[in-house]
């Protein structure tokens, strides 16, 4: 079973594998480009913007490398070693319940893999290769402003075999409970221009081979986790993105 298999069949099937195919080699390529197109903004999803555009945002899981002990990790710069483009990661929690206004004091824990497509915590097996058991980078929390917003300084992620390139968010209300596990998902031209041609910042595993319409994750619908992505490779990336939660 794959990372996509796993995707398709939930966080519990982890507890009937058998035999999991490693991932797929990162292809090295010797031709250095400097990227230039991926300078701009793509615009992503406008939900949670108004009360009346303000659908809860979907549920997605959460495996197959959540994060351990998530309250070890209060912290805005979420890199911890890893190099890549750097990205500041700008969350918004909005609360449906009150009409999309700000949701203060949620605690909010992200995680994503690295620019190779590996994520710390795990590893040493079929699923993960590489062992990064011992480390805990790309991994974070952080509690909303008064405006909602969580903001982290991380690097623009990686992808591997059977996914586009994502980040996982679990929201928690200020007591601790669970409001909601998401994912969110990047726009298609800057994220694959970077991988395509941006072997001088470290992305030398070339195009990524699932765009979102095909991924198991978000091909049932993606519209409302699209995040908007500005910046360019030079000066690093932004993104920008709300979700509604049941607060």
């Amino acid at each position: 079973m794959e990372r996509k298999d796993f995707l398709k069949r939930g966080f519990t099937s982890l507890l009937g594998i058998a035999a999991i195919n490693p991932l797929v080699a990162a292809c090295k390529s010797s031709t250095t480009v400097d990227p230039t197109v991926t300078t701009g903004t793509e615009t992503g999803s406008t939900n949670g913007s108004s009360a009346s555009d303000c659908a809860i945002s979907p549920s997605e899981t959460e495996g197959p490398f959540p994060t351990k002990v998530p309250a070890n990790f209060v912290r805005k710069d979420i890199r911890d070693n890893r190099t890549g483009v750097m990205m500041t990661m700008n969350i918004t929690i909005k609360n449906k319940n009150t009409s999309c206004a700000a949701l203060a004091g949620a605690i909010v824990d992200v995680w994503h893999c690295d620019k190779d497509g590996y994520y710390s915590e795990y590893g040493g097996s079929g699923m993960q290769s590489v062992n990064f058991q011992t480390v805990d980078f790309l991994r974070g929390r952080q509690t909303t402003d008064a405006s909602g917003l969580a903001a982290y300084t991380s690097i623009f992620p990686g992808w591997y075999s059977g996914r586009a390139p994502h980040i996982h968010v679990h929201v928690y209300n200020a007591a601790g409970k669970s409001l909601l596990v998401t994912q969110i998902a990047f726009p298609y031209a800057i994220a694959n221009t970077l991988y395509t041609t941006g072997q001088s910042y470290g992305y030398t595993k070339g195009a990524q081979d699932t765009l979102n319409e095909r991924d198991n994750v978000f091909s049932d619908g993606f519209t409302t986790e699209l995040a908007t992505l500005s910046g360019s490779p030079s000066a690093g990336y932004t993104l920008a993105h709300t979700i509604v939660v049941n607060g």
